[in-house]
């Protein structure tokens, strides 16, 4: 399997394959451990095995907790990133991330990361999903990094695109500032 790296196109579903792998091994292995208590007659490795399986518990759960909160987030079509790639010469694009605060989940498909400030495209989004507060809570984890940008939240591809097309190209010496923002988001998703 082919590692795919945080922000590139095919990410959540490599990572999701990822937390698959390492939940079946846990499993696996708690499930070994407790089958292996039964083949002996020594009391001390049983009690060892038992508490064995049950320390394996909580790596477990600390890798299926965020696959849980993350499964219904799908990544986009084709034809999405087909669209949006156009416009990466203009901005730094970041796309499948997945950003999660106290209260909701934000399943962002791909990030505009402009001068001008940062444009979140999240179509996958529930009705519990409250555009204002993800914008409120990104906006103070950059205020909280000394990060001054304008975060705009789309729930459409086609108000995303119509905004992508409307921004001019980045100068370069505004590369340092986009890098920053960058590793903020991406440091931010799981």
């Amino acid at each position: 399997m082919k590692r795919v790296a945080k922000g590139c196109r095919g990410y959540r579903n490599y990572r999701r394959k990822i937390q698959i792998l390492e939940i079946a091994v846990g499993a696996v292995m708690i499930i070994g451990q407790l089958i292996a208590r039964n083949f002996t007659d020594n009391q001390a490795a049983k009690n060892i095995l038992t508490v064995l399986a049950i320390l394996m518990v909580l790596p477990v759960a600390n890798v299926a907790s965020p696959f849980l909160a993350a499964i219904r987030c799908r990544a986009p079509g084709d034809g999405f990133y087909q669209a949006v790639s156009l416009y990466e010469n203009r901005c730094l694009m970041l796309y499948e991330l997945i950003v999660t605060s106290k209260e909701q989940i934000i399943p962002i498909d791909a990030a505009a990361i402009h001068p001008t400030g940062i444009y979140l495209c999240c179509t996958g989004t529930g009705a519990k999903f409250d555009r204002a507060k993800a914008e409120t809570f990104l906006k103070g984890m950059f205020s909280a990094h000394s990060l001054t940008g304008h975060i705009k939240i789309f729930s459409d591809t086609d108000s995303f695109k119509r905004r992508l097309k409307s921004l001019k190209a980045a100068e370069a010496d505004d590369r340092d500032r986009l890098e920053l923002e960058a590793a903020l988001l991406k440091q931010l998703s799981m």
